[in-house]
């Protein structure tokens, strides 16, 4: 009864500190000191997504990795068949799943087990996916060494009820107005990379950007952030046909600092670099950074559309228009947009969403054009 008692406080405590403005990092490490308590693991790899792509953008560890870790991960997440994928699960609409339970306590029938968990002498593993309204903004995998006893299916219970929650505080620590510190790179930073991920080259731009993405806390500062990581293996899956290719792969997240950036990586062409890739480290223009931040504010598909056509300055006349809808129902859809952005015009609204970034570019009189670009005069 004192141990329900006491995993009933937890979870409170926990559903707390999901709704306490905390930073993404900072909710993260006091969420894995609580959890701990109630659901023990030796291993842990907790980290927020591009809800976009699922690609992983910062990650929390509660020790340092071999260095051959997270190259393992991540092909095994991107490149290959395995149980509960992080993509299954969000198909799935499955928040917490168990490995053991998955592979029918056969845990050798899973590549994972057998090539990442078994060297680091781990044993069970337990996942989650943290949603909110369809968009996925962090992942958690819990790792147990060998001797220890499997995850229970109330284990996995407990964590599936305070997901949701993780996923509220995770969404709303993008919305956290932290200014950015010092002047960032104007033009876009160009890292070329060889097949197995050595730098051949970098412009200085892309220097800086990776040092923005160093993870300071845990891990090698010298091996390949988790965002470039990503957007690498979700370009080899879209050549090995495991992936559409029909855009290129790219990762949207906030620096350390609070600057917003976007990677893109691709296959250089040409003679003598078949197997070359480059990765582009840029500051986003403002239609790529929208379609997030509206996701963190919750707006439904039709807020976000009137709000896309409120940041390209149209008025309501144009926006009933283009969306053939009333002007009424425009009203309508922008009262509650302010409601959850909480403003009370367009213009609070516009520098509720892009001031932070681009304050310098609307001081100079800057304005979006109809794809949600900066027109350069």
């Amino acid at each position: 009864m004192m141990r329900e008692k006491s995993a009933e406080f937890i979870r409170l405590e926990m559903i707390r500190l999901c709704h306490s403005g905390l930073d993404s990092r900072t909710l993260r490490v006091e969420l894995l000191k609580r959890l701990r308590t109630v659901v023990p693991f030796d291993y842990v790899y907790f980290s927020t997504t591009d809800p976009a792509t699922l690609f992983g953008t910062n990650s929390v560890l509660v020790e340092e990795p071999p260095v051959w870790l997270m190259p393992v991960f991540i092909e095994n997440e991107f490149l290959q068949q395995d149980f509960n994928k992080f993509n299954d699960m969000l198909k799935k609409q499955q928040p917490v799943s168990v490995l053991s339970e998955a592979t029918r306590l056969d845990l050798s029938r899973s590549p994972r087990y057998r090539d990442m968990l078994v060297p680091m002498n781990m044993g069970d593993e337990l996942r989650a996916i943290f949603v909110a309204d369809g968009a996925c903004w962090g992942t958690l995998c819990l790792h147990r060494e060998q001797a220890e006893s499997r995850y229970t299916p109330a284990e996995a219970t407990y964590l599936a009820q305070i997901t949701p929650h993780i996923a509220d505080g995770l969404r709303k620590a993008l919305l956290l107005d932290n200014a950015p510190l010092g002047k960032a790179p104007d033009g876009p930073g160009v890292m070329i990379l060889a097949e197995n991920l050595s730098v051949v080259a970098m412009t200085a731009a892309a220097g800086y950007w990776l040092m923005e993405l160093t993870e300071t806390e845990r891990g090698d500062r010298h091996a390949l952030p988790l965002p470039v990581r990503s957007v690498i293996a979700g370009l080899k899956a879209i050549e090995y046909g495991l992936a559409g290719a029909d855009s290129m792969p790219k990762v949207r997240l906030r620096t350390r600092s609070g600057h917003w950036l976007v990677l893109y990586a691709s296959r250089l062409r040409g003679t003598g670099s078949q197997k070359q890739m480059t990765v582009i480290f840029e500051r986003p223009q403002p239609a790529e950074i929208a379609p997030m931040m509206m996701q963190a504010y919750q707006l439904t598909k039709r807020e976000g559309e009137v709000t896309q056509c409120i940041l390209r300055g149209w008025s309501t006349t144009e926006i009933a228009a283009r969306l053939y809808i009333s002007p009424n129902t425009v009203q309508d859809h922008l009262k509650a947009i302010f409601e959850k952005v909480d403003v009370r015009s367009r213009g609070e609204l516009a520098a509720r969403i892009f001031v932070q970034q681009y304050q310098a570019q609307f001081q100079a009189g800057a304005s979006l054009d109809a794809f949600g670009q900066f027109i350069i005069k």
